[in-house]
């Protein structure tokens, strides 16, 4: 009998029929066998994203009580130290004394600006523009006020100018910053948060060293 031989046409179709047919075969053993290898693929990153990287940012904003309180007792700190330094522009005799009261409000201000953010981040209080005015230096927050000058000595300082004003601004100055380091340090030895711990070490070195700087003005080193 003599053999039927085949186009090359349908020799040609008939192959690509059986490998189509092995594939399926293939692909459906695989989808059988390992349904969750095969959906994963497409979904891994958007469901497994989340749980790797939720504690690494819970991290980085973690903060605690001491925080809250350095933020909290800093900013109207802050706020007397610049109302201080206002005064000096027009009071003030000494180009010391002017200089050392521009810088005093030039890195005081941004830093009240981000406490501020820091708690409004985290859901807490405020002060309020008034928190520094008629306070001593533990009225309503405990040792988180140290060296806040009274509503007498912020009168007082207002109706001096001159040499006379020189000498007060100095002197309340330097029990200002002696109870800003005292808070920072408080921070640094209390506080979670990294910025703010960073923060606090900025203002022991900063602060430590007006402080020197103006003990030599009053003649006091």
């Amino acid at each position: 009998m003599t053999a039927r031989r085949l186009s090359p046409a349908r020799t040609a179709a008939t192959a690509a029929a059986v490998t189509a047919a092995l594939v399926l075969t293939a692909c459906g053993g695989t989808d059988d066998a390992e349904p969750s290898r095969h959906a994963g693929h497409g979904s891994a990153p958007s469901a497994s994203a989340p749980s790797v990287s939720a504690p690494a940012t819970a991290g980085q904003g973690a903060h605690n009580a001491a925080d809250v309180a350095f933020a909290q007792g800093m900013i109207p700190h802050h706020r007397q130290a610049v109302e201080m330094a206002d005064m000096a522009r027009d009071r003030a005799s000494a180009t010391e004394v002017k200089e050392l009261a521009a810088a005093i409000k030039k890195a005081q201000d941004p830093e009240i600006r981000t406490l501020s953010g820091w708690l409004t981040t985290w859901g807490e209080r405020v002060p309020g523009e008034d928190a520094s005015a008629g306070h001593s230096a533990h009225t309503g927050h405990g040792d988180g006020m140290t060296g806040m000058m009274t509503e007498q000595e912020m009168e007082q300082l207002e109706r001096s100018s001159g040499r006379a004003f020189d000498t007060a601004f100095l002197k309340l100055m330097v029990k200002h910053h002696e109870g800003a380091v005292a808070m920072a340090r408080t921070e640094q030895g209390k506080g979670s948060y990294p910025p703010a711990k960073a923060m606090a070490g900025d203002i022991v070195a900063s602060q430590s060293a007006e402080i020197a700087r103006m003990k030599k003005l009053l003649g006091t080193d």
